[in-house]
C-alpha cells in the first residue's frame, strides 16, 4: 500500500504552521578497551529536530549547463512541467522522474492489518518540487540549450522537436575557462568565457549569481558543478591550504586554483550552497575552511549512477558474506564530450582516483577476511569510442575467494545511458541540498539549535567519493548511505529507523 500523505501521532511530535519538531532518542553504543577487555555498551542520547516546512521558490544554477547533464536535466524538467508525451518505435512515451531517489523511490513506514505501508520518499519532509525550480548557469559553450540538446543526442528525436520551443531561449551564462585544468580537446567549446583575472572571475560569478536570483524571484540558490572532469589541483601550503592563504592566491592569481574552485568560493562568499558532481578535488583544505568558516553547505564528489553504484552493491553483499574479493577489474568506454575529456592522462586520473576508493570501507570492514593492509587489487579503465555516444558500457569482472580455497569470478556487463541516470541524480542533489539547510538540530541540555555541518555527509548516497567532515568515517557502501539518509529524515518526524525486525510477526 502506498500513503501520499501521513501525520505521525506522537507526543514527541509537534506541528506548526512553518515547522516540526521532534524529539529523538538515538540508541548507538559506545566500545572501549582496557587491556586484552573490550566493553560494548549501549547509550541513548536525546536530539531534537527541528525542520522549517516552508518550501522556497529554488534557482538552480548548473556549471555546465549546456552539457549532456545540463540539457537532460532542463529538457526533463520541462517535459514534466509541460505534460509532453512523444511517440518512439516502442509506443507512446510520457514524462517521469524515474532514477530519483526522492520522486520516485519509496519508504517503509509501517504495516496495517499485514499489509506493508510504503509513503514516497519526498512525503517524509516537505521538499522542493523539481517542476518548479527555476534553472540557469554557466558553460564555456555558447549555444541555447536547443542547440546543446541536439548536440548531446541523448533524448527521443520528437522529444527534442516538441521541446524545442522551450528551450531555443535559454543561453548559457559565460563560464570559466582555464585549459590548464581540462584536456586539449576542449578548446574548440571556449566561445563563451569570463575575462580576466581570478579574482575578477570570481567577483564576475558572484553577479551572476545575484542577478538571477533577483530576475528569477526566487528565495534560494544551489550550484552544481556538472560541467567538465578537472585534473587534481595540488595542495600547496601558502596557497589553498587555508580559507585565507586560498583567497590571497585568487587575488594573486595563482595558477593552481582551478575553476571549480573559482565557482565554489563565489558560492559560499555569496551564502550559496556548492555541489561538486566531478571527481577533482575542488574542495581543496582551504575552500572546506572557507565554507566552515561561513556555515555554507558543500557537498560531492562525482556522480555515482552507474558502475560504481553496482560495485558498492556487490562488494558490501560479497564481503557481507563472507567471501573475500581479490581482484576488481572495470573497464569503462563512452563517447559523450565527457568522455572525450577524460582521454587525457591528467583529467582520467581525477576519474580513477574518485572510482578506486569507493571499495575501502568494506573492506576494512572484515578483518577476518582481510589482514592489516590487505586490499584487493582493483584496476579502473576509461577509453574514449566515440561512435556509443552517450550510451557507456561497463564491463568488471569481480574475483574472490571461497570456501577451501576455491574461486568464484562474476562478470558483469552494464549499458550505462550515462546522462539518463546522472540527471535525476542531480535532481535530488540539488532539492537535498536545499532540504538539508532547513533543518536543525540539538543534542538534549543545550540551549540553541543548529545546522548540520556544513560539509554534507547525508549526499553520500549520491556521489562516488564522499565529502565528509575531517575524522568522519567514510561510508561507501550503498544499503547503509542510504538508511543513514532515510533514518535521519524519520528522526526529524520522530520516527524510529527502519531496522526490519519486525518482531510484532514473530510470537
Amino acid at each position: 500500500m502506498l500513503v501520499e500523505n501521513f501525520k505521525v501521532n506522537s507526543d514527541k511530535v509537534q506541528y506548526s504552521n512553518d515547522s516540526i519538531v521532534s524529539k529523538y532518542q538515538y540508541e548507538h553504543t559506545e566500545v572501549t578497551q582496557s587491556g586484552d577487555a573490550v566493553t560494548v555498551t549501549p547509550v541513548s542520547t536525546e536530539y531534537e529536530f527541528k525542520t522549517d516546512t516552508r518550501v522556497p521558490k529554488l534557482g538552480v544554477m548548473l556549471v555546465g549547463w549546456g552539457g549532456n547533464n545540463g540539457t537532460t536535466v532542463t529538457g526533463g524538467i520541462l517535459a514534466n512541467k509541460h505534460g509532453i508525451t512523444w511517440m518512439t518505435k516502442e509506443g507512446l512515451r510520457t514524462p517521469n522522474y524515474w532514477g530519483s531517489l526522492t520522486q520516485a523511490a519509496t519508504c517503509r513506514v509501517g504495516n496495517m492489518n499485514g499489509e506493508e505501508v510504503y509513503t514516497p520518499f519526498k512525503s517524509l519532509l516537505p521538499m522542493v518540487n523539481p517542476n518548479d525550480i527555476e534553472l540557469g548557469g554557466w558553460d564555456i559553450s555558447g549555444l541555447n540549450l536547443a542547440d546543446a540538446m541536439e548536440r548531446a543526442q541523448v533524448l527521443d528525436v520528437e522529444l527534442q522537436r516538441q521541446l524545442l520551443p522551450h528551450m531555443k531561449d535559454l543561453v548559457p551564462l559565460p563560464g570559466i575557462y582555464d585549459p590548464e585544468f581540462i584536456a586539449a580537446n576542449q578548446s574548440e567549446r571556449a566561445t563563451n568565457v569570463i575575462k580576466g583575472s581570478k579574482h575578477e572571475q570570481v567577483e564576475a560569478v558572484r553577479a551572476q549569481i545575484r542577478q538571477f536570483k533577483q530576475e528569477r524571484g526566487v528565495d534560494k540558490i544551489v550550484v552544481l558543478w556538472t560541467a567538465n572532469t578537472e585534473r587534481y589541483s595540488e595542495v600547496m601550503e601558502g596557497v589553498n591550504d587555508t580559507a585565507d592563504n586560498l583567497i590571497k592566491s585568487i587575488e594573486k592569481g595563482e595558477k593552481e586554483v582551478s575553476p571549480s574552485t573559482l565557482h565554489a568560493v563565489a558560492c559560499i562568499l555569496e551564502g550559496v550552497p556548492f555541489v561538486n558532481g566531478s571527481p577533482q578535488n575542488t574542495f581543496v583544505p582551504g575552500l572546506i575552511e572557507l565554507a566552515v568558516k561561513n556555515n555554507v553547505l558543500i557537498g560531492g564528489d562525482d556522480f555515482k549512477s552507474g558502475q560504481t553504484k553496482m560495485k558498492s552493491v556487490l562488494v558490501d553483499f560479497l564481503v557481507g558474506a563472507g567471501i573475500k574479493p581479490t581482484s576488481i577489474v572495470s573497464y569503462n568506454h563512452l563517447g559523450n564530450n565527457d568522455g572525450m575529456n577524460l582521454s587525457a592522462p591528467q583529467t582520467f586520473r581525477s576519474k580513477e582516483i574518485s572510482k578506486s576508493n569507493v571499495v575501502d570501507d568494506m573492506v576494512a570492514s572484515n578483518s577476518i577476511l582481510y589482514a592489516p593492509g590487505e586490499h584487493p587489487d582493483h584496476t579502473v579503465v576509461i577509453k574514449y569510442v566515440p561512435y556509443v555516444g552517450d550510451s557507456k558500457r561497463a564491463m568488471d569482472e569481480y574475483t574472490s575467494e571461497i570456501f577451501m580455497g576455491g574461486r568464484n569470478t562474476i562478470v558483469m556487463h552494464n549499458t550505462c545511458e550515462d546522462s539518463l541516470l546522472a540527471a535525476p541524480i542531480i535532481l535530488d542533489l540539488v532539492i537535498l541540498a536545499e532540504l538539508l539547510t532547513r533543518i536543525e538540530v540539538k543534542k538534549g541540555g543545550e540551549a540553541d539549535f543548529q545546522n548540520f555541518h556544513p560539509v554534507a555527509v547525508l549526499l553520500s548516497y549520491l556521489t562516488k567519493a564522499p565529502l565528509v567532515p575531517e575524522g568522519t568515517p567514510v561510508v561507501n557502501a550503498l544499503a547503509k548511505q542510504r538508511a543513514m539518509l532515510e533514518n535521519i529524515f524519520r528522526a526529524c518526524i520522530g520516527l524510529a529507523p527502519d531496522n526490519n525486525m519486525m518482531l510484532e510477526f514473530k510470537n
